[in-house]
């Protein structure tokens, strides 16, 4: 069975294909979209700093990746990606920062992997595509889903002000973030 918190060796490192250079400057869209903490989530509402991390799909426990899942360039991760940001939470909050999880999967799908992997704050539904629409976020189709590709937000007050793309391997993207916070507070004060 493949264990979804190790990434193997041998995964494609996606490139930049200029799809999310349009975001930076973007204000987040005032979509309310269901949480995992069983609440509505208006991302575009949530005042200071924001780090929402767009990612596939996870996987789950028992359950077959689709066929090719680990030959499509940052499409394998999104388990270690979301247990990172876990492990780092503390510390981006220390920062100032609130994190949300986002994914095309339904709210019951990802409340079981928020679950199964004690993650500490929300991860929205946007099975719509209402935020990947107002967004013209990129996504690519595997086993006949459309998914959204690995892409990293930082917000201020609602507009977005650093944007990490491609994210390769996944759980690297955290560090970035808080990389990203540091330099960028000690710039501000």
């Amino acid at each position: 069975m493949i264990n979804l918190n190790q990434l193997p060796a041998d995964l494609p490192v996606p490139q930049d294909d200029g799809s999310t250079n349009h975001l930076r400057g973007m204000k987040l869209p005032n979509l309310s979209l269901f949480a995992t903490n069983g609440k509505a989530l208006n991302v575009g509402d949530i005042k200071g700093k924001l780090v929402i991390y767009c990612y596939p799909m996870t996987g789950q426990p028992n359950v077959a990746l689709p066929d090719g899942w680990d030959q499509i360039p940052g499409a394998r991760g999104c388990t270690p990606q979301s247990c990172s940001f876990r492990d780092h939470y503390q510390e981006l909050q220390t920062l100032g920062a609130e994190v949300v999880g986002l994914s095309v999967q339904t709210t019951e799908y990802q409340k079981e992997m928020a679950e199964r992997l004690h993650l500490p704050f929300p991860v929205v539904s946007d099975v719509n595509y209402q935020f990947q629409k107002a967004m013209n976020m990129p996504t690519f189709v595997a086993a006949g889903m459309t998914l959204l590709k690995r892409v990293t937000l930082i917000a201020n007050n609602g507009v977005i002000e650093a944007v990490h793309y491609p994210i390769f391997p996944s759980d690297s993207d955290p560090a970035w973030v808080i990389d990203y916070l540091k330099s960028h507070k000690a710039t501000k004060n």
